[in-house]
């Protein structure tokens, strides 16, 4: 072990039954997890459908009664995005400095060199920074929970943050919060050369993984085509990996203390290999915590780990709006 560098993928270190006992149980545990949630799912794919953005044609209480959805619910949503937009990403840049303590002017003109720096950083540099918060801004209030990925990209060389809808990040049914969470799981969705870049670049392990088809979408993908009026040709091969960021004990990296050390595991979902084990935490910390990658947006504090969105608070008004909106129109034709 003192031989191997630290950043170092693990897994080519250790023997395929181990890694394969590993695979198993993160497999067995996501899938847990996965179930936990589905009412929170069920009701937040039902509450897709309150946006109204497909017309519905249907026959009852007669043909050609109307479909037509009351736009409640995505006005509000709009108007959310709109003005939580303007407030953090205004066109001067998003960060502000302030100086704590005593300001001198040396001291002012570091923080205005940061605070310049920083804002060329994520407007001009970080290409992605703004429309994935334009998107996450509209999720949010749908689903009460939006999930942010920040991390350093080896191949593009710098800082990236990535908006991670709720449906594609898995926490245990007891977590409250991301920072005492024991066990996270992204899922990730890749194309055939964006594996190949990192197996060539040894971040992933050089083995031959097996591609998944867009049949095995979740009910939330599904719904979220069918509103976009997109489907899948079922030749579309992408790779669906699951990126473990969890506190484990590995055979031959224990911790002398007895702890359960962080490690990032990601595996292929669909042929449960192991592509790379890699430490989260810094080579000179003694108290070896692990480094965040994500952070958790909520619309409004919910009863456990996610929030309460718009769907959760006017649906079942927005669900009365468009039946009584129905009922006038079906009375007058």
């Amino acid at each position: 072990e003192d031989t191997i560098p630290f950043d170092a993928n693990l897994a080519d270190y250790m023997d395929e039954s181990e890694l394969g006992a590993v695979a198993a149980q993160l497999l067995g545990d996501f899938e847990e997890d996965r179930m936990s949630r589905d009412e929170w799912e069920d009701a937040y794919v039902k509450g897709l459908d309150l946006l109204g953005f497909k017309y519905e044609d249907r026959d009852r209480p007669f043909p050609g009664a109307s479909g037509v959805t009351h736009p409640l619910l995505a006005e509000s949503v709009t108007q959310f995005q709109a003005q939580a937009f303007k407030e953090l990403l205004p066109a001067q840049g998003p960060v502000k400095t302030e100086v704590l303590g005593l300001a001198t002017p040396e001291v002012e003109a570091q923080a205005d060199r940061v605070r310049e720096f920083m804002n060329y950083e994520i407007t001009c540099v970080m290409e992605e920074y703004t429309p994935e918060m334009d998107q996450l801004l509209f999720y949010l209030p749908l689903a009460g929970s939006a999930f942010k990925k920040i991390y350093y990209d080896t191949n593009l060389q710098r800082a990236v943050s990535r908006f991670v809808p709720v449906e594609d990040l898995v926490v245990p049914y007891a977590a409250s919060d991301l920072e005492t969470c024991t066990r996270i799981t992204h899922i990730v969705k890749m194309t055939y050369n964006e594996i190949r870049t990192q197996q060539l670049s040894g971040f992933y392990r050089d083995i031959e993984i097996t591609p998944t088809y867009t049949t095995t979408q979740t009910v939330t993908q599904d719904k979220v085509e069918e509103l976009e009026g997109i489907s899948g040709s079922g030749n579309d091969m992408m790779y669906e990996l699951l990126e473990f960021h969890v506190a484990t004990e590995l055979v031959g990296f224990e911790d002398p203390d007895g702890l359960h050390l962080p490690f990032i595991i990601t595996i292929d979902r669909t042929s449960s290999q192991v592509l790379s084990i890699r430490r989260n935490y810094y080579e000179d910390d003694a108290q070896k915590k692990k480094i965040p990658y994500f952070v958790h947006y909520k619309f409004l504090p919910g009863l456990g780990f996610y929030g309460f969105g718009l769907i959760h608070m006017i649906g079942g008004l927005s669900r009365t709006a468009t039946a009584a909106l129905r009922q006038l129109i079906d009375a007058g034709t």
